[in-house]
């Protein structure tokens, strides 16, 4: 690592607009080779919607796996997002993403604080298609201490309300078995213990735990790997406007706390601002059913309002708007708050437990329930197409909720009673009382629970075969057999809670090539602009293969605009 050098923040090499994955990632790698950075934040956090994520990132043929002894391959990952893209796959990014994702990959943990474990059972979300792999293309980041942040760690985004325990207490996916199994098992009874007395202590001195882990852990670990290089991360500092000078972007300008700046950078510019999903304006033009005034929440801080997408449209920076979802997509329920707002909690994991079915308000399903969270929302949109609205039910009975929770309603020793009175879910003890708290079609709801119970006496979907594919079994009911997916709804009294469509991240964005330089309307590279992240219109052509494929390739496009800003600086090609 080279020493850190002090400079003035508006005067640098590189610049970086926004502070997620694909910004600090590329920071870091610049700062790496010798270069003064500059990021900007226009909240008053850095990290970005990473900060809101699991932090996992999709990288075939990573050196955990092949130390786990599975079979991989570049060649394998491509044939799988060519199944997965089609026509609309920017191949040449893609190859390159297969090419050197492990190896960038295993540059960061080599040389900065950012280190992955292997989820070697966690699949490729649609194992049907050629190429894709059962496991070992997802990492996971390890869970980080933010005290060594220092004064700092007040500035990272904290997660999303609805994600942490106790007002500040951070559950990963690698606790959640644990918290599952806690009356179950003595193992995850003292971890648990373990992680509250940890949190206990933290409260003493911070106003939230500082045992980090999912996005959170792996912002923290590229910020800390930042700071520690000198790159300057300025927060509430908007980028309004680039800066112009015979074609080529040398700089931009910046509102700052006090007045409107020029910054400067000799070597490029960087956008990684993370899109446009906090403005509806924007995504209104990609999503009929928005346009048409039906709901739709983001996951995403409001900050990402397509400040950066805004900019590149003026400057004419070609928009990559063709893609199979212009967004990221995830379910979502409305958890209500105290001053009468809603928070989003996302539903990854319930669907598709044992027992679990989601239901239009005719009471029929439209899905499996165990599909990717990407899957599911376009599948809740077709089936509310004629309705004023779009939304669904997830339905379930006594002893499935008293296993799993449901939404942001825990599993006991959790109490689910404050949920019902809050109105967040609804309880009946009949199928036909609940029907009628939730304005679903009684009968509707009936003849689809009664087909459901008559498959799932045998372990089988009739309907949509959930729980047929090691995807689907990957996130079903531990210890339930034959499939984990699928169990009778028999058991009083009945749960449900209302989900509507929400969003992660945009996918359509600005165009970039396979080295992240920016391309204007007529295919020309835009000297001085890069853009990583989910600024640039994605290459999978708004498609989800697996965890992690939207946090992976921008830290790897991040470190690409970073090394060719390099090249740049050397003599290298530009």
């Amino acid at each position: 690592m080279t020493a850190p050098t002090a400079h003035d923040p508006f005067d640098c090499d590189v610049l970086v607009v926004g502070s997620g994955a694909a910004g600090l990632a590329a920071a870091v790698k610049a700062a790496s080779d010798g270069l003064t950075v500059t990021v900007l934040e226009k909240s008053e956090y850095f990290g970005g919607s990473t900060c809101y994520s699991a932090g996992m990132v999709w990288i075939p043929a990573n050196r955990q796996a092949q130390a786990a002894g599975i079979v991989d391959s570049p060649d394998a990952a491509f044939a799988y997002l060519e199944a997965e893209g089609g026509e609309r796959l920017q191949r040449e990014a893609a190859r390159v993403y297969v090419d050197h994702a492990a190896d960038i990959m295993g540059w960061y943990e080599d040389n900065t604080h950012v280190k992955f474990a292997l989820s070697a059972a966690w699949p490729d979300y649609h194992p049907a298609f050629p190429g894709s792999c059962p496991g070992g293309r997802a990492l996971g980041p390890m869970p980080f201490d933010g005290r060594t942040l220092g004064a700092r760690f007040a500035e990272l985004r904290p997660p999303l309300a609805t994600t942490m325990l106790f007002g500040g207490m951070m559950v990963g996916r690698e606790d959640l078995t644990k918290f599952y199994t806690i009356l179950k098992s003595w193992s995850s009874f003292v971890h648990v213990g373990k992680l509250f007395a940890r949190f206990c202590v933290d409260r003493l001195s911070y106003p939230r735990g500082t045992r980090l882990s999912n996005g959170n852990a792996l912002i923290a670990a590229l910020a800390r790997s930042a700071l520690e290089r000198g790159v300057v991360i300025l927060t509430q500092s908007p980028m309004t406007d680039v800066v112009l000078e015979n074609g080529r972007v040398t700089g931009v300008k910046v509102k700052t706390r006090t007045r409107e700046r020029v910054a400067r950078a000799r070597r490029g510019v960087l956008f990684a601002s993370g899109g446009f999903p906090a403005n509806d304006a924007i995504k209104r033009r990609f999503m009929p059913h928005l346009a048409a005034g039906k709901s739709q929440r983001t996951l995403t801080p409001s900050a990402n309002a397509g400040d950066a997408f805004l900019v590149g449209e003026r400057i004419c920076i070609d928009v990559v708007a063709d893609q199979t979802s212009p967004v990221s997509w995830t379910p979502v329920s409305l958890m209500p708050q105290p001053d009468g707002s809603t928070i989003p909690f996302p539903h990854f994991n319930d669907r598709g437990k044992a027992g679990y079915i989601a239901v239009d308000k005719r009471g029929k399903r439209f899905i499996s329930e165990a599909r990717s969270y990407h899957d599911f929302c376009p599948a809740m949109i077709k089936a509310c197409a004629n309705d004023p609205d779009v939304f669904c039910w997830v339905i379930c009975d006594d002893r499935a909720v008293h296993q799993y929770g449901l939404g942001a309603a825990p599993p006991p020793p959790g109490r689910l009673d404050p949920h019902v009175r809050s109105g967040y879910i609804k309880r009946a003890p009949t199928l036909a009382a609940l029907a009628e708290q939730c304005g679903i079609d009684a009968g509707g709801l009936k003849a689809t629970v009664d087909r459901w119970n008559a498959g799932a006496a045998r372990g089988i979907d009739e309907e949509f075969g959930k729980g047929t594919d090691v995807y689907e079994r990957f996130n079903g009911s531990i210890g339930q057999k034959p499939n984990p997916c699928v169990a009778p709804i028999t058991t009083g009294p009945f749960w449900a809670i209302r989900l509507i469509p929400g969003d992660l991240g945009s996918f359509a964005g600005l165009r970039a090539d396979a080295s992240a330089r920016a391309l204007d309307t007529n295919g020309g590279v835009v000297d001085g602009l890069y853009i990583a992240g989910n600024d640039a219109g994605a290459f999978m052509a708004g498609t989800y293969p697996g965890a992690g494929t939207s946090i992976g390739p921008a830290m790897v496009f991040g470190y690409v605009a970073a090394t060719h800003m390099a090249a740049k600086a050397s003599g290298g090609t530009a």
